[in-house]
């Protein structure tokens, strides 16, 4: 049998989600490993077995938003919502989807828009950029579709109202079968253009509505 944690064991892996949370809020770091490792490396921890999931860091990464946040963090997040939907409103024939901590309410300052577009060659996004006068850079974005799968797909870097989006080119099948989060390892939650505008209509930072959004 596991042993059940220790009160100061608890208080260790709390401590140790919220610090990388801060340094996630803080340094513009996306990735939940390299943070829990920087948080256990201030804090001199060595067992792995105290870490915190990246759920837990996603948790405290909210209320840290919440306390020290406030109005700016909202306003910054609805800022980067309305360049997601003016982006997705001038891609449409791509179906783009909103993902990411943009969507989620955890972004940060550093944060860039995730979309997620689905065509059958990332050629025909970049023509259309370029139709759009969108100066871009075309990258490769790895995609985790389950523990054991990690695809290469092509991507875009452009920006729109002076805000950075970062678009992952799927194949059209590829609507109906969202990546593994990088949080819980579920499919990632994806918004629509009408429901990214919901969100801006109620002006909230975080939607638990997002739970029943089709992948």
């Amino acid at each position: 049998m596991s042993k059940r944690p220790t009160p100061r064991g608890e208080n260790l892996r709390r401590a140790l989600a919220q610090e990388a949370a801060r340094i996630m809020a803080e340094h513009g770091i996306r990735d939940f490993l390299v943070a829990k490792r920087k948080a256990a490396e201030r804090f001199g921890v060595n067992d792995g077995a105290v870490l915190p999931r990246n759920t837990e860091i996603e948790q405290a990464l909210a209320a840290y938003q919440r306390l020290f946040g406030g109005t700016l963090h909202l306003e910054s997040l609805q800022a980067l919502r309305r360049a997601a939907l003016a982006a997705m409103r001038r891609l449409p024939e791509f179906e783009p989807r909103l993902v990411g901590p943009v969507l989620s309410g955890t972004a940060t300052e550093h944060s860039p828009v995730q979309l997620h577009l689905f065509a059958d060659c990332a050629e025909s996004v970049v023509m259309r950029l370029i139709d759009l006068g969108l100066a871009h850079e075309v990258i490769e974005k790895r995609v985790r579709m389950s523990p054991e799968r990690v695809l290469a797909r092509p991507g875009l870097r452009f920006e729109i109202e002076d805000q950075p989006i970062e678009a992952t080119v799927f194949p059209p099948e590829g609507i109906r079968q969202a990546p593994a989060s990088p949080v819980d390892g579920r499919p990632m939650r994806r918004a629509s253009a009408p429901e990214v505008e919901a969100l801006l209509d109620r002006g909230e930072p975080v939607d638990d509505t997002t739970a029943g959004m089709c992948p």
